[in-house]
């Protein structure tokens, strides 16, 4: 079987997923139907509905489009039946009940922005990030009945630089998860068939990694987003870049009386002893520090709640008198 042959459904929703389809669909492989979210309430009074990004891409390229309220819901079933799929691709979706996942004889695979099994779970972007790895990347694996714990068929590795934020490392890793979403499909061609894959455990052992603790990924809240200055320096560091530029980490900035939500987008390490307890600020010449549990971490760029993102000289211009606020 070629390629064209190869019936395709391709399952996503956000823009990450978009470069998969559109690789797919530009490389001339066989996408039959795309399967995405119902449209979502936008707007002041949630009246106008805004397609996903999968969405507006497939039907920009002629292609059926599904949304299903419920993935086991007997029409939506009947409908996914009637395209006849050989393989279904997920990026970046829903979890799919067994009936989806084994009813094409190649299977269903999925791409993950992670090395799994380490980050399973919906964010490994912002957790890897988080937890200062130097290394990510993207796995592909078949879909079982737990979330990513599929057998694995293939991984891509992505180096993450010490002053990356998350945006840089999702647009890296979209790239190379469409990478690995064609070639584990011309695996399956040239196998004439789906792969085996490894099953986690396996594969952990056979890279001498069977004791490693593994590390989630649970979806992102606004609560997890809170920065502690009690923390060493790196480790806040860490955990804004890891955030940034969305959904952002943030903190409330105090004078005592008024009290607001600060994010921070961008800070720097400085190796400077902190000077004051864990959130005290001081400025020099435009610059504007915050003390944590060990070390001054300089804050780049800012946004208080309701304004626009800035840097710090423009946030110093506009309000006087910061080294009597304090930040929590």
């Amino acid at each position: 079987m070629d390629k064209q042959d190869l019936r395709i459904v391709f399952m996503g929703t956000p823009e990450f997923a978009v470069e998969s389809l559109r690789r797919l669909v530009e490389g001339g492989y066989n996408v039959v139907a795309v399967v995405t979210q119902p449209d979502k309430p936008v707007g002041r009074h949630q009246d106008t509905l805004q397609p996903s990004e999968v969405k507006q891409y497939a039907l920009s390229q002629g292609l059926p489009v599904l949304q299903p309220d419920k993935m086991k819901d007997p029409a939506f079933i009947e409908s996914l039946r009637s395209c006849h799929a050989d393989l279904q691709v997920v990026v970046a979706f829903r979890m799919l009940p067994e009936v989806v996942w084994a009813m094409p004889v190649y299977g269903t695979f999925n791409v993950h922005a992670a090395l799994l099994p380490q980050y399973r779970g919906a964010a490994p972007i912002n957790w890897a990030v988080i937890n200062g790895e130097k290394e990510t990347g993207v796995t592909t694996f078949f879909l079982d009945h737990q979330i990513d714990t599929g057998r694995i068929i293939l991984q891509k590795r992505f180096t993450i630089p010490d002053d990356a934020d998350v945006e840089y490392v999702y647009d890296g890793l979209m790239h190379l998860g469409a990478a690995a979403c064609l070639e584990t499909i011309d695996l399956m061609l040239a196998n004439d068939g789906p792969v085996p894959g490894i099953a986690q455990d396996a594969f952990l052992k056979a890279q001498s990694m069977d004791n490693a603790e593994l590390k989630p990924a649970p979806k992102i809240f606004k609560d997890t987003c809170r920065i502690c200055w009690k923390q060493p320096a790196r480790n806040i560091y860490n955990f804004i870049r890891g955030l940034s530029p969305y959904p952002g980490a943030w903190c409330e900035i105090s004078d005592g009386d008024r009290t607001t939500v600060l994010k921070i987008q961008k800070a720097a390490l400085t190796g400077l002893k902190a000077t004051d307890g864990p959130g005290g600020i001081t400025t020099e010449r435009n610059r504007l520090f915050v003390s944590t549990a060990d070390e001054q971490l300089e804050i780049l760029e800012l946004q208080l709640s309701g304004k626009k993102r800035m840097n710090a000289k423009d946030f110093l211009n506009g309000n006087r008198n910061i080294e009597n606020y304090h930040l929590r």
